[in-house]
């Protein structure tokens, strides 16, 4: 993954199944440009998870649907969960069962949307 356009500007590439997940060293070198998002894990699957948040419900709910509406535009979906004042996004790929160039990217974009709140 090219580190010379920053990951917030970056578009998602297509992901097929069968592609192998980052490398520990790919991941170790990612994280530092999300510096907000966690590693975790999840029935043995890595994922990136941060939570946001918000003065009220409507605005935990605002961000939900942003980041909806970010993740139909690229193509890639996270677990969102939303509740007062809390908004807690998880990105992974799906398809290969681990993390994707494209989970940063979606991260330093939602990182993004955050910001502009």
């Amino acid at each position: 993954m090219s580190t010379l356009v920053p990951l917030g500007q970056r578009t998602c590439a297509a992901c097929q199944a069968g592609e192998p997940t980052l490398t520990a060293a790919e991941i170790n070198q990612l994280l530092p440009q999300v510096p907000e998002w966690r590693l975790v894990s999840v029935g043995g699957v890595q994922r990136l998870r941060r939570g946001f948040r918000f003065a009220d419900f409507a605005g935990a709910l605002a961000f939900t649907q942003r980041v909806g509406a970010l993740a139909e535009q690229q193509g890639h979906h996270p677990l969102l969960r939303t509740e007062w004042g809390k908004v807690r996004v998880e990105w992974w790929t799906h398809k290969i069962h681990g993390l994707h160039g494209n989970d940063f990217i979606m991260a330093a974009k939602t990182d993004a949307l955050y910001s502009s709140e």
